[in-house]
């Protein structure tokens, strides 16, 4: 049997319906977890990634330094937080896991912003200027007025931007600390506002898998938070989220939406990755329980009024994807089976055997919900699934003005444009 049709099988496997997927959830430890780091050997004799027939897969730059999330400035120029985890993540895990982990870039995080500018339109950049630099793993990014708002992994910073300009020279304003503390898993920041530009909504991940090193230092992680313009008026929106990193607003609505990772090392096929609607004071359940009352058994300390209260999340997405970014299609140029549907990357697992993830997922949408089950749009970057060799590890997702869509590849250093028709 050839790999294609092995990795068409297996990757498609975790997709169940809706329904199936709630139903038949394994008992924690059903199977053994993995510690099962891809190797990644980048984009070698013309490959690319392969999106469905019809749509154009081109490379749209190249040789930047973990280009992480993208923002589009409303002149259509494209920013991009090229940021990393720190060693010091590592260290603090262990020496085998540095000794196993393939899959990851081991530089030092650029901690910069680089903005690429197409001046002719022609799907190529021909600009690229040092946006802001000397910034602390930098990820979300965010135009309000004349106001730039940045969400390091310690803070939400605000600078002022001049319209058409390709750099920021202004010192940053300190707005709002954010927990980073001893312990930093998951380390993003992303940033979105309201359709009024009057709150922003700050994601933040939890600092361990399942609070292991005690909930007293997870305060305000795993939530996704609400702020003013200037930083005052904190408080969290939607709560009991491991690791929210995507978030979007439904075309046509005023619901959010984010892409969450769960929790590790409770088997193979625990626990689904999802994409969820976030309702306002909403929990959904960790560190205490996964897609809904499911308890994970090492917790101790479980609250039993919250986890009654844990909300099912919207659409699973497969256990150790990794999903992490999110954008809805709200133009005209795909097919119109894709209108207003969501698109997700997923970075790829390190828990799982074989592994999972590394693709883009498509999620059709109508009148603001789900309205089918995940298929996959973009692929190729599994080059090997059984040897868990891969090319490349897609994160950041935006739509282009022109109705085309850009995709980072951080572990290769490449950006990909996806287009319809020549």
């Amino acid at each position: 049997m050839k790999t294609g049709h092995i990795l068409l099988i297996i990757t498609i496997a975790p997709l169940l319906s809706f329904a199936q997927q709630k139903d038949t959830l394994p008992p924690p430890n059903a199977t053994k977890s993995h510690m099962n780091f891809s190797k990644v050997k980048g984009w070698k004799d013309g490959a690319k990634p392969i999106a469905p027939e019809g749509f154009t897969v081109e490379l749209y730059y190249d040789g930047l330094q973990n280009p992480r999330w993208l923002y589009v400035l409303p002149n259509g120029d494209v920013l991009v937080a090229e940021s990393n985890t720190h060693h010091g993540f590592f260290e603090k895990i262990g020496a085998a896991f540095i000794g196993a982990n393939k899959s990851n870039s081991m530089k030092k995080s650029a901690n910069r912003i680089t903005l690429l500018r197409d001046a002719d339109h022609d799907g190529k950049p021909e600009i690229k200027e040092t946006f802001l630099n000397g910034l602390k793993q930098p990820f979300g990014m965010l135009l309000i007025g004349n106001h730039f708002y940045v969400g390091n992994t310690d803070a939400l910073v605000r600078y002022t931007y001049e319209n058409g300009a390709t750099q920021i020279t202004s010192k940053g304003e300190k707005l709002l600390d954010l927990p980073d503390g001893k312990i930093n898993r998951h380390w993003t920041r992303n940033l979105i506002a309201n359709k009024d530009n009057s709150k922003i909504y700050i994601a933040v991940g939890s600092g361990t898998d399942h609070g292991e090193k005690g909930l007293e230092n997870e305060k305000l992680r795993g939530n996704i938070l609400e702020v003013s313009l200037d930083g005052t008026g904190m408080r969290v929106y939607g709560a009991g989220l491991r690791n929210p990193v995507g978030m979007a607003w439904a075309p046509g609505t005023e619901t959010l939406w984010t892409s969450v990772n769960e929790r590790d090392e409770l088997g193979d096929n625990l626990v689904p990755d999802y994409l969820t609607s976030v309702k306002e004071n909403g929990f959904y359940g960790w560190p205490y329980c996964y897609w809904g009352q499911h308890l994970d058994p090492r917790v101790e300390q479980v609250q039993p009024d919250l986890v009654q209260r844990a909300i099912v999340p919207d659409v699973p997405l497969g256990s150790h994807t990794a999903s992490l970014g999110l954008a809805f299609y709200d133009k005209k140029a795909f097919p119109e089976k894709y209108h207003n549907g969501a698109f997700i990357t997923q970075h790829g697992s390190w828990n799982r055997k074989p592994i999972a993830g590394y693709r883009v997922l498509f999620v059709p949408f109508k009148d603001g919900k789900p309205s089918g089950n995940p298929e996959e749009f973009l692929t190729g970057f599994i080059k090997d699934l059984d040897k868990g060799k891969v090319r490349g590890r897609p994160v950041g997702i935006v739509v282009l003005p022109d109705g085309s869509m850009l995709i980072t590849d951080d572990t290769s250093n490449k950006i990909w444009r996806v287009s319809y028709g020549k």
